[in-house]
């Protein structure tokens, strides 16, 4: 610069002359100039003041042959001006910032490395190169010494040694800062696989490589590039799930890094775990979070960012290596789950994604495309039940009848599974049905036969119902039962045994709405089970048999059991299959073994004590006679 630029552009407070650069640049349509320059309020090189108390500033114009020196204390509203010259501080041409450090910031910003990390932080993709002053090492040969014979010795020329020294010396040299190149300004086609995975993991300090990535330019409306991973390996710590604060999406505006601070502005908190970096040339440098949360190009960027995302998992699980997707589902399935909560506007995305386990799937998982397409004429609905586990899901009663008829239910085994879908309602027409509630329709059900079956069986259900008193709504003839005697399904509307069990569980939970949101209980009878069977002789032949009562009231606690719910009082609960077990085995095995040896050592000690007590009697040969005597006339 010359001592007029100095004056202009140093000298003046908000004045840019990168500005008025572009400016010129617009107004003589010189397209094929870099306008990437990042210049715009005149106030960037007085930042320099926050931990500087003295900026000198040496300059030498290639219009000028003298060289000027801008000088400024930061407690000072004045600067100045002077000609160099020292001879050894003449420069060839371009400008040298001097920053004098502050007492108190003077150790932090004058550590090599401390500067070599804000450099490649905030200017690792800045088109120009950026050079620190580093310390190195290098390994030195020193010069050949001929190894000195011992006294007496008295070798040939040829036979003595020469050895070979090394040393270590340090250095200083300047060292590239901003080696590593944006690669979203690349041209897709021209990146291979491994050079994106190579910037993945210098960007994010990751060592395993991403399961998919996405690279794109949007134009139109807002400009911008990125470039999206999904990461091999899910967060090891589970609050990350949850936290929209995370780090892994690096926001640059002109290739100048900006923030990776983001609290759900760019992604969704269900989509947290994407990383990448995005570039836009439309949103100012000084870009805050008020401007990030209230701009519209940025609500523009977000729809297109999570549209992009959904492709790239998409085609993931479209990819003929099955492998990818099932990781993917592993470590972020819960993530999409809670897009099913959090984002309804986006459920026709994200519903396709969906993975669950199902009763005809040994250990692998079902698509809902695929549940569709396997499902029979007949069925109108998709079939789920939540439980705590696969095993206890496909051992459940409610599961009897529809396995029976050859109809898939999914079994929805992970606490967020209920709600997710709940919310999702419907699927291709097709409506989300929990077989665990009441008024189950399968669809071929003989109405007639059920009536007649409901009428014999009218007077056992009230009869339950009475002795059962409010543990149940109340008590009907099943649809969805084969071999079970009995289940206990919720109402409609409350909550189903699962959902019943997380509320209990929660840390936080108001325990004084599970009686009010807990669903009413109704119990189902089989009428086809030898035991209802009897239990509706009893009602009609002996309906105040205390042993029959005893009968209803372990029924009912089992079914409470085997249908997914917690018993109020478990030890009352033993007591009753205790003694239901006594009066089953009703004395056998050993304990009818030592009884009869007991009664048996009784006797003979009975028969022992009478022939003591007695005197002997002789009796001849002749005279022995039997009561039964078959030779006597």
């Amino acid at each position: 610069m010359t001592k007029e630029e100095l004056i202009d552009c140093l000298g003046t407070i908000a004045q840019s002359g990168t500005s008025k650069f572009l400016t010129a640049l617009k107004e003589n349509k010189d397209l094929g100039a870099d306008n990437s320059l990042i210049g715009q309020f005149g106030v960037g090189f007085y930042s320099a003041f926050l931990v500087a108390e003295k900026v000198v500033v040496s300059t030498k114009s290639p219009r000028s042959d003298k060289q000027y020196v801008w000088e400024a204390m930061a407690d000072s509203s004045s600067y100045v001006i002077k000609e160099e010259t020292d001879p050894e501080k003449l420069l060839r041409r371009g400008t040298q910032v001097t920053l004098y450090l502050r007492e108190d910031d003077k150790y932090e910003y004058s550590e090599p490395t401390k500067i070599q990390s804000l450099v490649k932080n905030y200017s690792q993709f800045v088109s120009f190169p950026i050079y620190t002053w580093q310390e190195k090492s290098r390994t030195v040969e020193q010069v050949e010494e001929e190894e000195e014979p011992k006294e007496g010795e008295d070798k040939p020329e040829e036979e003595k040694k020469k050895t070979k020294k090394t040393k270590t010396e340090k250095y200083w040299d300047w060292e590239l800062a901003n080696e590593t190149k944006p690669i979203w300004m690349r041209n897709p086609k021209e990146v291979e696989k491994d050079q994106y995975n190579e910037f993945y993991k210098k960007t994010f300090n990751e060592f395993l490589d991403p399961l998919a990535h996405t690279h794109f330019t949007t134009e139109g409306e807002v400009e911008f590039r990125s470039v999206l991973y999904i990461p091999g390996m899910a967060p090891l710590n589970n609050e990350d799930v949850v936290n929209p604060k995370t780090k892994n999406i690096r926001l640059y505006v002109k290739r100048v890094f900006i923030s990776d601070d983001f609290d759900g502005e760019l992604f969704p908190r269900y989509l947290s775990f994407v990383k990448g970096v995005v570039d836009s040339d439309d949103l100012p440098l000084n870009v805050s979070r008020e401007i990030l949360q209230e701009s519209r190009i940025v609500r523009i960027m977000r729809k297109r960012l999570v549209r992009k995302t959904f492709d790239m998992i998409q085609d993931l699980s479209e990819s003929d290596d099955k492998e990818d997707y099932k990781k993917f589902w592993e470590n972020f399935g819960k993530f999409l789950k809670l897009g099913c909560i959090e984002d309804t506007g986006n459920h026709k995305r994200i519903t396709p994604l969906l993975r669950f386990f199902s009763s005809k799937s040994e250990e692998g998982l079902v698509s809902l495309d695929d549940y569709v397409e396997n499902m029979g004429e007949n069925q109108n609905a998709i079939y789920y039940l939540a439980t705590d586990s696969l095993k206890s899901a496909k051992s459940a009663p409610f599961l009897e009848k529809l396995v029976q008829k050859d109809i898939e239910v999914l079994c929805l085994i992970e606490p967020i599974d209920e709600v997710a879908i709940q919310n999702l309602q419907t699927y291709k027409e097709k409506k989300f049905v929990d077989i665990s509630k009441e008024d189950l329709e399968l669809g071929d059900e003989d109405e007639v036969k059920e009536r007649e079956t409901e009428q014999e069986y009218n007077l056992l259900c009230d009869w339950i119902k009475q002795q059962l008193g409010d543990q149940v709504a109340k008590v009907q003839v099943s649809k969805r039962l084969s071999s079970s005697p009995c289940v206990l399904v919720s109402g409609k509307f409350g909550w189903s045994a699962n959902m019943e069990r997380l509320m209990r569980a929660q840390t936080l939970g108001d325990t004084s709405s599970l009686e009010f949101m807990r669903g009413r209980r109704i119990l189902e009878i089989n009428p086809g089970h030898p035991i209802v069977k009897d239990l509706n002789a009893a009602c009609k032949n002996a309906p105040d048999s205390a042993d029959a009562k005893r009968a209803v009231e372990l029924l009912y606690d089992t079914a409470l059991i085997s249908s997914g719910f917690t018993p109020d009082s478990p030890a009352e609960l033993g007591n009753k299959i205790y003694e239901m077990m006594a009066m089953a085995l009703g004395g056998k095995w050993g304990r009818l073994e030592e009884n009869e040896a007991e009664s048996t050592e009784n006797a003979a000690e009975s028969d022992a004590s009478s022939v003591d007590s007695s005197e002997t009697q002789v009796f001849e040969p002749s005279e022995v006679r039997t009561e039964n005597d078959p030779w006597s006339a």
